[in-house]
């Protein structure tokens, strides 16, 4: 299935990743409300009006009804399709549920004026990422068909070394990956989340980007360590003409919502 935007200059998009929701707002992940942080990023994206959102996995801490509930009850108030990719965390059925309601989408291509950002399922048995042969499939079909002048890719799992603790559960397959990357060169770039934290390089000719959490940072050292520094999550503009921007946002958590 494909989304198609209507034509114009220039798309604004917002990527949010790793709520790490629980069953109710008031509840804890890694001594933070996570419900909390993402309520106020999605307050000041009320105000800026994005044309989409993406939600790039681990939207949910315990795999509950109740805490994918908690995510449409937050996101509802958005006037904008929010797209929304399986984490390690995440259970298929209740994604495949909350895709049913607005205004969340099932589409893992979304077509906008010069671009088609396509949206991996990274999923595996462990908490490791897994780009197994249909992905590998479904990825090498959409770059055929595409008559886009430029592509982009999401996915949860970092596609590369971080040299860090966060490695052990990386994705794998990546030299499988890279090969498909590597053969289509309208691929501009990759974005993940799942690190926790924000980070950009230039690998083999593409970008690399990884979004913050809005959950927890995790620090890019060799044990696991995590900080809370506030709601933090990744604008991007991609424009008609095939260029794109991005920024990494974070708020300051000033009031809790009831």
């Amino acid at each position: 299935m494909q989304y198609v935007f209507a034509t114009k200059a220039q798309y604004r998009l917002a990527q949010i990743t790793d709520c790490h929701l629980m069953a109710t707002a008031q509840d804890f992940y890694k001594q933070v409300q996570p419900a909390q942080h993402l309520a106020a990023i999605v307050a000041q994206l009320m105000i800026e009006q994005p044309d989409a959102v993406l939600l790039t996995g681990d939207v949910t801490q315990d795999h509950s009804r109740a805490s994918y509930q908690l995510l449409s009850d937050i996101m509802a108030p958005l006037n904008c399709p929010v797209f929304c990719l399986p984490g390690n965390h995440d259970d298929i059925a209740e994604l495949e549920w909350l895709c049913q309601h607005a205004p969340f989408r099932p589409e893992r291509s979304v077509q906008l004026a010069g671009w088609q950002l396509l949206l991996l399922n990274t999923k595996g048995d462990t908490p490791a990422g897994v780009f197994g042969v249909t992905q590998q499939h479904w990825l090498a079909s959409q770059c055929q068909r595409s008559a886009a002048n430029a592509l982009w890719l999401f996915c949860h799992h970092h596609p590369i070394p971080l040299n860090q603790f966060i490695d052990k559960h990386g994705q794998q397959q990546q030299a499988e990956l890279w090969q498909l990357i590597n053969a289509e060169p309208r691929i501009r770039g990759i974005a993940h989340g799942h690190a926790h934290y924000a980070h950009q390089q230039y690998v083999q000719g593409v970008n690399v980007v990884g979004c913050p959490a809005s959950s927890v940072q995790f620090l890019p050292t060799s044990d696991w360590q995590t900080v809370d520094n506030g709601p933090q999550w990744c604008d991007w503009t991609f424009n008609a003409d095939a260029s794109v921007n991005w920024q990494f946002r974070r708020l300051a958590l000033t009031e809790k919502i009831d």
